[in-house]
């Protein structure tokens, strides 16, 4: 408690670091406030003017935020120690459905793609001053991108999804601005924005995507940025449809200005179109991981955008790691040529297990959503009781705090690996963890 943490310092970076260090820590907890920056300063023996700059580097940094009179305190959700302290710790014994990860056994082989990329390094080697880019793997990739309408642009390699969206949100923005992201949405991106000094304003979701409203509010209000997930929405499963893609086109037209980043980390999972925005504003990107068709160990993505964009992004990674292990993008070139991820069955595959769950609750009449992808998104009118009781009941489902900024809460299910003699029992405990009366329940998710 704050009672029990002193803050010290003489300069700003000092106090910040101290705040920063209680928090990570957890001595600051979440919601707790700080003191009054004239009584910091005063106790400390400093200007005030030093702490309302410490104070300004932990907003930036996405630790604090400042509500007017009644102060500055610790975030809901700090960027320092992120949202992966909201998660369960499954005791053993418990089905664990909270954690996100594909199918194992619906992900390739990947020894014989690497040995053969390993000879290939044997006879080239890759020395500095190589392109960073493997050619095979940005020519079926562009193919790919052809084939899906995204326009054309430049191709670069990111070590992620996440790697990606931090360059291009670097590459345009400073801290203060604001992005528009999805809530729910990928917890990840929600910790990244406040992260990197950014601000974030959230946009509703729903079965066909972000709102359309939301998103005209929020670019209208100033934000800078706008990121969607085009296909198996994290959590809710959304996948943006023609009508909605047309929808937020003409709302993009009004500001093309925005920065736009489109994530379809649902590339080779789903069997939905991708109905992309790309294009639509000066600037913008469109990255595709290898996480969950592949396995998320690869640390790959393939990304594409305006020229000015990929530009800067690859320019700020020749600073850093360089590149991505060309070994590691040759073998992903040769998974993709040689179709060794099977979409349509995949896509069946988690189809079937997030449809029996869904036809489950809803016999049970409980309000559940999940339209593509491999997650199941459950309103409760009480998140933490509900997650509670449900690992007494033998099941571990993460937190739905972990992917909101506002919306109501709720609770995510992963159905990848699913049996088919779990869904009526996981079904039974959900309708006995929510209690009576969930069919009334709504969400913008």
């Amino acid at each position: 408690m704050l009672g029990e943490y002193r803050i010290t310092g003489r300069g700003a970076a000092e106090i910040s670091a101290s705040v920063e260090r209680a928090v990570g820590s957890g001595e600051l907890e979440p919601g707790q406030p700080l003191p009054p920056m004239r009584e910091l300063a005063e106790r400390l023996g400093v200007n005030p003017n030093t702490v309302a700059a410490a104070y300004r580097t932990l907003r930036e940094r996405g630790v604090i935020e400042t509500a007017g009179r009644r102060g500055s305190r610790v975030r809901a959700k700090p960027a320092t120690t992120g949202r992966e302290f909201i998660r369960v710790d499954v005791p053993e014994g418990v089905r664990d459905v909270s954690g996100g990860n594909p199918d194992p056994a619906l992900l390739p082989a990947l020894g014989p793609a690497f040995a053969a990329a390993a000879e290939q390094g044997d006879r080239e080697p890759v020395l500095y001053g190589s392109s960073p880019v493997e050619a095979d793997l940005v020519r079926l990739a562009r193919a790919e991108l052809d084939a899906d309408g995204v326009p054309d642009g430049p191709v670069a390699v990111t070590s992620g999804s996440l790697d990606a969206m931090e360059r291009v949100l670097a590459a345009h923005l400073r801290p203060g601005d604001t992005v528009a992201v999805e809530d729910p949405g990928w917890g990840s991106l929600l910790d990244l924005v406040p992260g990197l000094g950014l601000r974030t304003v959230a946009v509703g979701v729903d079965d066909e995507g972000p709102l359309t409203d939301d998103v005209h509010r929020a670019l209208t209000a100033g934000a800078r940025a706008l990121v969607v997930t085009d296909r198996a929405q994290n959590p809710t499963g959304a996948a943006v449809s023609a009508t909605r893609a047309r929808a937020l086109r003409a709302v993009l037209r009004e500001h093309p200005r925005t920065l736009l980043i489109e994530d379809d980390h649902g590339h080779r999972i789903v069997d939905l179109p991708l109905h992309p925005l790309a294009g639509t504003t000066h600037h913008w990107a469109l990255v595709r991981s290898t996480a969950k068709a592949y396995g998320p160990d690869l640390r790959l993505a393939v990304l594409t955008g305006d020229a000015v964009t990929l530009d800067r992004v690859r320019g700020r990674q020749r600073l850093g790691p360089g590149w991505v292990s060309r070994i590691t993008q040759r073998a992903v070139a040769r998974l993709w040529a040689d179709g060794s991820v099977d979409t349509p069955a995949v896509a069946a595959a988690y189809g079937r297990r997030r449809d029996a769950l869904l036809g489950a609750l809803a016999d049970r009449d409980i309000a559940a959503y999940g339209r593509s992808g491999m997650n199941v998104w459950i309103p409760v009118p009480d998140e933490t009781g509900t997650v509670a009781r449900l690992l007494q009941a033998g099941w571990a489902v993460a937190p739905g705090a972990r992917f909101r900024v506002s919306a109501p809460p709720a609770v995510r299910i992963t159905v990848s690996t699913l049996g088919e003699a779990e869904v009526e029992p996981l079904a039974d405990a959900v309708a006995s963890a929510v209690g009576p009366g969930a069919g009334w329940l709504h969400s913008r998710a």
